[in-house]
C-alpha cells in the first residue's frame, strides 16, 4: 500500500515539506527548496563532528542533500542549501552510497536535510537493507517537517537528529522565510518522540552509540539568547527531558559579515552560558555543548562531491 505523502506521485504537486509549494517537480519545476525531480547530492563521507552518540570515534556516514526547504540567511552550508551545489545522481545510487559508507566503517547513515527528497527514502533504505545495510538510519533535519512525513518514515528512521531553531515565529519569518516555524517544529518533535516510543524507546549499544532515539539541537544565535531560552522551554513543555545539543558554532557567513548588525559576530561567552544555565534550570539531564568560541571549519565539511559518484565514474 502506497503511503499518502511519500508516494511516487509526491512531486506532481509537491507537498513534501510544510511549505506545500505545489511545484510540479516531475516536469522539472523547482520547488521553494530549489529541487526538481532529480536527486542531487553534495557529499557522502565519514563525519566526526556530530554529537558523541552519533559520531563516536569511527564517524557518522553523512549524506548531504542539495537544496533545503528553509532559506536561513545565516546558513553555514549555503553552497548546497541555496547555492544548488552538487551532482545529479539516479535514485539507485543512494542505496549504493549507504552500503559504501558502511564498508568504510560508518556507525550510521546520516541523511542531512533530506526532507525534499524524502519520497525516495523508503525504496532506497529498503534496497540497502536487503543488500546488507545493518547500521542505523539518522534523519538530520531542520525540524521543519510535516507530522505525516515523520509518521511515514517512522519505521525507517532509527535516530532523529532534529533542530529546534526558533520560539518566535517572527524570527523564523525574518531569518528563515517561513511564517510558522515554532508550531510546525513543535508538532514534528512530538511526532518524532512518539515514533521512538512506538518502536520501543531509546537504545544505545555497549559503546554508547545511539541505535534508536532522538537528539534535539539548538544553535544559539548572537543577540537572541532570549529566544534560545524560550526554545528550551518549548522543548521541555512539548516532550520533557530529551537529549539536547546546545551549539555555539555560529559563524557569520559572507552575507552576514557584509550586512553588519548582530548576526555579523559570533555568540558571546555570556550569551552561551546563559542558555546552558537555563537548560540546567529546566532539568535537562543529557546535554551536549561546545567549548570555546565560534568553531573552525572542521564542523562544516568541504562540499566537494566526495563519495557522490562511484569511484569508477570519476
Amino acid at each position: 500500500m502506497l503511503n499518502r505523502l511519500l508516494s511516487d506521485g509526491a512531486l506532481e504537486s509537491c507537498a513534501l515539506c510544510p511549505r506545500a509549494c505545489g511545484a510540479h517537480r516531475v516536469q522539472g519545476a523547482r520547488g521553494v527548496c530549489g529541487a526538481t525531480n532529480q536527486l542531487r547530492l553534495a557529499r557522502a563521507a565519514l563525519h566526526f563532528w556530530e554529537e558523541p552518540p552519533i559520531s563516536g570515534e569511527a564517524g557518522s556516514g553523512t549524506v548531504f542533500f542539495s537544496g533545503c526547504p528553509l532559506a536561513c540567511i545565516y546558513c553555514q552550508n549555503h553552497e548546497i542549501s541555496t547555492g544548488n551545489f552538487g551532482i545529479d545522481v539516479p535514485p539507485e545510487r543512494l542505496a549504493e552510497i549507504m552500503l559504501e559508507l558502511q564498508d568504510q566503517g560508518a556507525l550510521n547513515i546520516n541523511l542531512v536535510t533530506a526532507t525534499h527528497f524524502a519520497h525516495l527514502l523508503p525504496r532506497a533504505i529498503a534496497d540497502a537493507r536487503a543488500r546488507g545495510l545493518a547500521i542505523p538510519i539518522v534523519y538530520n533535519t531542520s525540524g521543519y517537517e510535516l507530522t505525516e512525513a515523520v509518521s511515514e518514515l517512522g519505521d525507517l528512521v532509527d535516530v532523529w537528529l532534529t533542530d529546534f531553531k526558533y520560539a518566535d515565529a517572527g524570527l523564523g519569518r525574518e531569518l528563515s522565510h517561513v511564517p510558522d516555524y515554532p508550531d510546525v517544529a513543535r508538532a514534528a518533535l512530538k511526532a518524532m518522540v512518539g515514533e521512538v516510543r512506538r518502536r520501543g524507546g531509546v537504545r544505545y549499544d555497549e559503546a554508547g552509540i545511539m541505535r534508536r532515539g532522538i537528539i534535539v539541537r539548538h544553535l544559539v544565535l548572537p543577540g537572541h539568547s532570549d529566544d534560545s531560552c524560550r526554545v528550551l522551554d518549548m522543548i521541555w513543555d512539548a516532550v520533557g527531558d530529551v537529549p539536547i545539543s546546545v551549539m555555539n558554532q555560529y559563524t557569520p557567513n559572507a552575507a552576514m559579515r557584509s550586512a553588519g548588525g548582530v548576526l555579523s559576530r559570533a555568540v558571546s561567552h555570556e550569551e552561551y552560558e546563559r542558555v546552558l544555565d537555563h537548560a540546567d534550570d529546566l532539568g535537562f539531564t543529557q546535554m551536549f555543548w561546545q567549548e570555546g568560541g565560534a568553531v573552525d571549519e572542521s564542523f562544516t565539511p568541504a562540499f566537494d562531491t566526495t563519495g557522490v559518484l562511484r569511484r569508477a565514474d570519476g
